[in-house]
């Protein structure tokens, strides 16, 4: 393939995300992505980058979007700029690809969306986690029906720990809500189908150093949909299962490596007819449900969207595929969390 042929990268940031996220995703792709430049404050980081990549290297945004060989800049800055720096790229002429969470309201989003529009460049929200093994997995053993109607879906990311990073800070768009909750949201809205959701939430501070939350749980809620409950703590010594799904024939339970589900024939069942009537020995009606149990395990752990999230978006940028995610779908996820942390100020 041709070198004008690949999708010339900027990346800005190189931290924890841009350098361990989507220069490790992008660094296999040589056929398809050429990282070209970075941005950072560290001169360490940049010469980093520039022996690993032999790519330019800017210390200044300004000076990164003025490189005309910069075709697509991944925004992996902190989480508080990301609204702007999205709609700077866009306003040069870049295509862009935002962390998570695409921005710290809805009318930054909405901001960031015109922009896109305008400039018509693609954006899209690094939400790796709807490639996800499991959350494929749940997703498929929903859609294929065995489980009934889908009554309550648990998504709970569980720890035990302590933070003291600038992720633990409200002035940075911090806390495990705005951190972690991205993830489980994106999954959560998919399954929770096209309406929008009634939402409860409740935040404590409990292990943090920051003045952000590390506890949280979220609701959502309505008619013809799942309610989903979503529980996010630093809190919590004894784990338990990321996945649990009640279904009126079935359901599910498992983590991010295993599951397993079962579920009943409703062709199997005894006829039964409702009574008022005592039943003969004073007892409650019992039966036990001939149920079929089915697993999964991932075999090979490997992190969620690689390669996956930019394989996709190359066919978008390069061959005008649909894109996969949509930052108009994510808007719903930023009003979500707009929505908790108005309804839930911090108890601890």
């Amino acid at each position: 393939m041709a070198e004008t042929e690949k999708v010339r990268v900027g990346i800005a940031g190189l931290g924890r995300s841009g350098w361990d996220i989507h220069a490790r995703f992008l660094g296999p792709l040589g056929d398809k992505y050429g990282i070209v430049a970075a941005l950072d404050s560290n001169p360490a980081r940049l010469k980093e980058a520039a022996d690993k990549f032999g790519c330019r290297t800017y210390s200044a945004y300004d000076a990164l979007l003025a490189d005309k060989a910069v075709e697509l800049v991944v925004v992996a800055v902190p989480s508080h700029l990301h609204a702007d720096y999205t709609v700077q790229a866009l306003k040069a002429g870049k295509h862009v690809v935002c962390e998570k969470p695409m921005a710290g309201g809805v009318k930054d989003a909405d901001r960031m969306i015109a922009a896109a529009k305008k400039a018509s460049k693609v954006l899209t929200i690094f939400q790796n986690r709807r490639y996800a093994q499991d959350f494929l997995t749940v997703r498929g053993v929903i859609e294929s029906g065995v489980l009934g109607r889908i009554v309550h879906v648990r998504i709970a990311y569980h720890g035990f720990s302590r933070r003291w990073d600038w992720q633990t800070l409200e002035k940075y768009g911090g806390g495990s809500l705005s951190n972690a909750g991205p993830h489980s949201l994106d999954q959560a809205l998919v399954l929770f189908g096209e309406k929008k959701p009634r939402v409860f939430c409740l935040r404590d501070r409990a292990l943090t150093l920051g003045d952000a939350d590390d506890h949280a749980k979220v609701i959502l809620y309505g008619p013809g949909s799942p309610t989903i409950e979503i529980e996010i703590t630093a809190a919590c010594p004894y784990r338990q299962d990321t996945w649990l799904i009640m279904g009126t024939r079935g359901g599910l339970t498992g983590t991010e490596s295993s599951m397993k589900w079962k579920y009943f024939d409703p062709e199997t069942l005894p006829k039964r007819v409702f009574s008022e009537a005592p039943t003969p020995d004073r007892s409650y009606n019992s039966e036990t449900l001939l149920c079929v149990e089915k697993s999964w395990t991932q075999m090979e752990f490997r992190m969620p969207g690689e390669p996956e999230f930019y394989l996709d978006l190359y066919e978008t940028i390069r061959n005008r595929r649909p894109l996969q995610i949509k930052p108009e779908q994510v808007r719903l996820q930023i009003q979500v969390l707009e929505q908790c942390k108005k309804m839930a100020p911090l108890i601890g």
